[in-house]
C-alpha cells in the first residue's frame, strides 16, 4: 500500500475518503490542521445556526485523556458508562446487519483475530482509545437542547473535515465508541453541561503498512439507492 497524496478536487477526496486504524507516527502540519478546520466551519445547517464545537487533543492532553479512558474500560463498570443518544439500533435488521458484520470480519480477518479471539477483539478495540495512533484526536460536540435535525447539521461538518483531510493528504476515522465514556471525557475538555458528544475522531497519515488498512469497505452501486423519475 501506498501513502496516499493530497487531492486536489473534490470528487477524488470524497472518492479516497476510508476509515483508517493505523497511523504513522508523524506530526500534522499545523496549516493544514487549520485549513480542514476552516473547512469544516463552512458546513451548512438550518438557519445557519451553526451548532457545532470541535476539540482538538494531542500530545500530553491526547495521553492523559487515552490513559483514563483504557483505565475506565480496564477498571469501570459497563453498565456505568453508555452513550447519550442512540446512534445504533436496539435490534439489528437485514440489510444492514449483514454489511455491519462484512466489515467486522474484514477488519479481524485482516489482523489475523478470529471470532473465538475474545482477547484479540477486546485489544483492537481498546485501540480506539489511542486514536489508532494518529498524532491529532478530535471530538465534535453541540448543544442538546436543540432539536433532532441538529444531527443532520452535525454530520455535514464531521464530513467536511473528513474530506477536507483527504484534500491535504491525511485519513480519517470516525469514532462512536467514544459516546460510551462521555463522563470521562468531560474531565478533560472544557465542555459545558449543555453539550452533548457526537463522536470522535481521528486523524493523521495513514500507516501504509498496516493491515488493518488494508480492507475496503464495499459501498452500494448508484443503482441500489437511487431512483431516477423524468
Amino acid at each position: 500500500m501506498e501513502v496516499k497524496p493530497p487531492v486536489t478536487d473534490a470528487h477524488s477526496a470524497i472518492m479516497t475518503r476510508r476509515s483508517v486504524r493505523r497511523y504513522l507516527d508523524k506530526p500534522v502540519p499545523k496549516d493544514a490542521l487549520m485549513r480542514i478546520i476552516e473547512g469544516a466551519g463552512r458546513a451548512p445547517s438550518g438557519h445557519n445556526i451553526q451548532p457545532w464545537k470541535l476539540y482538538v487533543v494531542s500530545g500530553q492532553s491526547k495521553a492523559n485523556l487515552t490513559a483514563n479512558i483504557v483505565d475506565v474500560v480496564k477498571n469501570g463498570d459497563p453498565e456505568e458508562h453508555q452513550p447519550e443518544f442512540d446512534y445504533y439500533p436496539s435490534e439489528w435488521i437485514e440489510p444492514y446487519l449483514g454489511r455491519r458484520r462484512a466489515v467486522g470480519y474484514a477488519l479481524y480477518e485482516s489482523l489475523g483475530i478470529t471470532r473465538e479471539d475474545k482477547a484479540g477483539r477486546d485489544a483492537q478495540m481498546r485501540k480506539n482509545f489511542d486514536f489508532f495512533g494518529a498524532p491529532i484526536g478530535m471530538f465534535v460536540t453541540f448543544d442538546r437542547r436543540l432539536s433532532t435535525g441538529t444531527y443532520m447539521d452535525i454530520g455535514m461538518f464531521i464530513q467536511n473535515i473528513l474530506i477536507g483531510a483527504r484534500s491535504e493528504g491525511l485519513d480519517t476515522c470516525g469514532q462512536a465508541v467514544f459516546c460510551w465514556y462521555h463522563n470521562t471525557i468531560r474531565k478533560h475538555l472544557p465542555m459545558a453541561d449543555t453539550e452533548l458528544l457526537a463522536c470522535g475522531l481521528s486523524l493523521g497519515f495513514a500507516d501504509p503498512e498496516g493491515a488493518e488498512n488494508g480492507p475496503i469497505a464495499r459501498k452500494l452501486p448508484v443503482s441500489e439507492y437511487t431512483t431516477f423519475l423524468d
